[in-house]
């Protein structure tokens, strides 16, 4: 068992039975009271919000957690098929547990997948992916005094604003977190 100095943002604990990850987590002294921990964090199952105090001292339990680094080879339904590079076993994962990152992957992009013994818990797509345009209206000349943005369809068909400089069949660099256009790679 583990206390609560233990704990960060990002660790994966076991909270009424449930797995949660931790979202925020700040350490508090209020005035002459008694120091405690107070998190925020996502049920790992039903994706529910959810604060607590901790006392300070009190001890949590840490799940065992391991992240592998997986490649993703094709989708097949609600599922995505992912590749283990050094076993070459291929995972099932479903669509849903990577969220609006999911429209930005891209056959033989690596993802990053934790598991707690055999199960899947948390995935997550590479934060930033370079795709390219496939469809966008043309740019108007001169039309570059504001900050004005445009949709543009990638090739995975996802949609992103895009400023009115970048035409069809340029590369950009996309947030997955956000969804935004980051910048053009040359």
């Amino acid at each position: 068992m583990a206390n609560t100095g233990d704990i960060n943002v990002g660790s994966v604990i076991r909270f009424n039975g449930e797995l949660c990850v931790i979202i925020e987590y700040q350490h508090r002294t209020p005035g002459n009271l008694r120091a405690f921990y107070q998190a925020k964090m996502r049920n790992l199952k039903t994706g529910k919000l959810a604060e607590y105090r901790f006392r300070a001292g009190e001890e949590v339990e840490i799940a065992r957690v391991e992240y592998k680094d997986l490649q993703f080879i094709y989708k097949e339904g609600s599922n995505l098929v992912l590749m283990d590079g050094e076993t070459y076993e291929q995972v099932y994962i479903p669509e849903e547990m990577f969220g609006e990152g999911a429209k930005f992957l891209k056959e033989e992009m690596m993802v990053k997948v934790a598991f707690e013994g055999d199960t899947p818990i948390i995935a997550e797509p590479p934060t930033f992916v370079e795709l390219e345009v496939t469809y966008t209206e043309p740019g108007v000349k001169g039309d570059t005094a504001t900050n004005t943005l445009k949709p543009a369809t990638l090739e995975t068909g996802a949609t992103v604003n895009v400023p009115l400089f970048v035409d069809q069949g340029e590369k950009i660099k996309v947030d997955t977190r956000t969804s935004s256009y980051v910048e053009r790679v040359k």
